[in-house]
């Protein structure tokens, strides 16, 4: 296989804990500056890591939270530069941690999943937060 054509791996997680309010819980996003976009804390994956390693670290990285992993959710797979990527996704309970802005991700927002899923970019991360939100009601 030609390198364009192997898809890039990644992984990643919608991310969230128990509402402030103390009702329902709150899903974490971020804003990538770069493509001016609000979506779940993800990344690619390094070679020899697992897709469970990358998921935390890039929650980690993007979010300044340490998460748990919870439900598998479903890989999402699309095109980036002419390039297949697949990114496996899980849903994942918030621990601790302090967010900090970079250069990558220079917001971090806890909604609700109704308005979360308003501010999601891409149609791909609101079917995503759909399943995670169907999974934890299970």
């Amino acid at each position: 296989m030609s390198d364009d054509r192997v898809p890039v791996l990644a992984a990643g997680c919608v991310l969230w804990r128990p509402a402030v309010s103390g009702h329902g819980i709150e899903i974490a996003l971020v804003h990538r500056p770069k493509y001016d976009d609000w979506s779940h804390p993800k990344g690619k994956r390094k070679r020899g890591e697992t897709a469970e390693a990358c998921a935390l670290r890039e929650v980690l990285e993007e979010t300044g939270q340490r998460c748990e992993l919870g439900a598998r959710l479903p890989t999402v797979r699309y095109t980036v530069d002419g390039r297949p990527k697949e990114v496996t996704y899980w849903t994942a309970r918030a621990l601790s941690g302090t967010f900090t802005p970079s250069r990558e991700v220079d917001a971090l927002l806890w909604l609700p999943p109704t308005p979360a899923r308003a501010r999601l970019t891409m149609p791909r991360d609101r079917e995503l937060l759909d399943t995670a939100v169907a999974a934890s009601r299970h």
